[in-house]
């Protein structure tokens, strides 16, 4: 049987996050959801803010990815991520208390770029807080 799998690497600022054979990912570009098996057609995007799923013997591991660059070929993916955490390393209370704070923003209004700056911190609060489910 032919190898179905393929490299991935998610690089942090801090660290490489992730570095691993997988056998398919899932994640949120700015085109919409996207999932990658090997041979995927070369692609580069930007990601959004969302959990990034992986496919590895049998098991989905899931993180938080709040933003970045993916550069996909037919059997190497690279994430370039602003922001990475696995559950464990997220304080779900900070995370509730940054939701609160920019709904908070968000319904007292505001110029357009602190709406958009609370409305991206809720994004992402709220992306820390589906990855800890």
């Amino acid at each position: 049987m032919a190898n179905k799998n393929f490299k991935l690497k998610i690089i942090a600022p801090e660290r490489v996050f992730f570095e691993d054979e997988v056998e398919f990912l899932e994640l949120t570009t700015s085109e919409g959801d996207i999932g990658i098996y090997k041979n995927h057609i070369p692609l580069t995007a930007v990601v959004m803010p969302g959990l990034v799923k992986i496919h590895q013997n049998g098991e989905v591991k899931k993180a938080a990815l709040h933003s970045g660059f993916i550069t996909i070929f037919p059997d190497e993916v690279r994430i370039m991520a602003e922001i990475v955490e696995w559950p464990d390393e997220i304080d779900k209370n900070r995370a509730m208390e940054a939701k609160i704070r920019a709904e908070r923003k968000i319904k007292e209004g505001g110029s357009g770029s602190q709406l958009r700056h609370a409305e991206m911190a809720l994004k992402k609060s709220l992306v820390r807080l589906e990855a800890t489910k």
